[in-house]
């Protein structure tokens, strides 16, 4: 079980401009380009990224921790 599925998102917003991706890493493709300041609801982070949606068709996928203000 994923608890993530069952969390109310956080609400954040992108630091500096990012692309949203499939998958975290290297293996994920480019869903959505993401600019400083779009809203980002928050799931889950680890190893380095945030999985959450973002941009106008609410998209979910995968950016850098860091592009969310997470260290």
């Amino acid at each position: 079980m994923i608890a993530s599925h069952y969390a109310e998102p956080l609400a954040r917003q992108i630091t500096s401009d990012t692309a949203l991706m499939s998958a975290p890493g290297n293996s994920g493709e480019p869903l959505v380009n993401l600019v400083k300041g779009d809203d980002f609801a928050l799931l889950d982070s680890a190893h380095g990224w945030a999985w959450g949606y973002a941009g106008s068709p609410r998209r979910a996928g995968y950016v850098r921790a860091d592009a969310v203000g997470i260290l």
